[in-house]
């Protein structure tokens, strides 16, 4: 089994050493992307702003202005910054990915690491899958129900008309983002504790119910106080599980397959051993 570790024992020093050099070039990444996001915030602001249009489109308000306000002097510099962070994360992550990779891999046997690569390619697409999710739809359709709410004015009515401010519609979206995103790395981290023998698609399947609960009870904290985005998280948190089972289920069966053909090999070796 040692034989499969490429590399030699080293002393917690060098360990040290190893750890310093992934930690700056990761933190590099992400100052190096947070620098050129920032000088383009106000582009990448704009993008995020189109999910909002999109939904004025749905309402019927073409006739409108799509504006947002800010009421502190430094309100837009921060969600400026925010928008840089955010940005500068998404780009840098391959890199960080690596690096992590880099400094776990040596510790790990051929095998693990042959099981552990997958998982690093998928967690970030799976993220982007969330994420699109919520630009291209939810969004829009959490926008649409709030702008439902706005009164035209007229007799007896007062005019009430939404202008989100910069930050909260930031805080907004970005939070809805992390929350899909969060929930779309259900299939990973589930084959992930099956992998390591924590848990079954038996014990999968079996808690069902009660992860159903859960679904809506996380979606309900995450999200805001709407029911369309509560909905919009529950249901594909659902569906996910339910890949998770069929995932956990493929896992079993390879894993079974490997067993009984490691089996039959050992009794052909052993059958040999006997005739010689």
């Amino acid at each position: 089994m040692s034989g499969d570790i490429e590399d030699k024992p080293q002393p917690l020093l060098e360990h040290l050493i190893e750890l310093r050099q992934r930690l700056m070039w990761a933190v590099g990444a992400f100052f190096v992307a947070f620098l050129v996001c920032f000088y383009f915030a106000k582009h990448l602001f704009n993008i995020l702003v189109l999910p909002f249009k999109w939904s004025v489109e749905w309402a019927g308000l073409t006739h409108r202005n799509v504006e947002l306000i800010y009421t502190a002097p430094q309100e837009f510099f921060f969600t400026q910054i925010k928008v840089a962070m955010f940005s500068a994360l998404v780009i840098a992550f391959p890199v960080i990915a690596q690096q992590v990779y880099k400094f776990v891999a040596p510790g790990l046997y051929k095998n693990e690491r042959s099981a552990f690569l997958p998982f690093l390619i998928a967690s970030p697409i799976l993220f982007l899958i969330g994420a699109a999710l919520v630009y291209f739809f939810f969004t829009p359709m959490v926008m649409w129900f709030f702008l439902s709410m706005e009164q035209g004015g007229g007799e007896g009515q007062v005019s009430i008309q939404l202008l989100p401010k910069v930050s909260e519609y930031l805080s907004l979206i970005m939070s809805l983002i992390f929350a899909f995103g969060l929930v779309f790395q259900l299939p990973v981290i589930s084959s992930l504790l099956v992998r390591a023998g924590f848990i079954t698609s038996q014990t999968l399947a079996e808690k069902r119910k009660y992860a159903i609960v859960i679904a809506f009870v996380v979606a309900a904290v995450l999200t805001p106080p709407d029911p369309v985005s509560q909905i919009g998280l529950a249901l594909p948190a659902i569906l996910l599980y339910e890949i998770s089972i069929y995932t956990a289920r493929l896992i079993e069966r390879q894993r079974a397959s490997a067993s009984n053909a490691q089996d039959a090999e050992n009794e052909v070796a052993a059958t040999q051993g006997e005739a010689e």
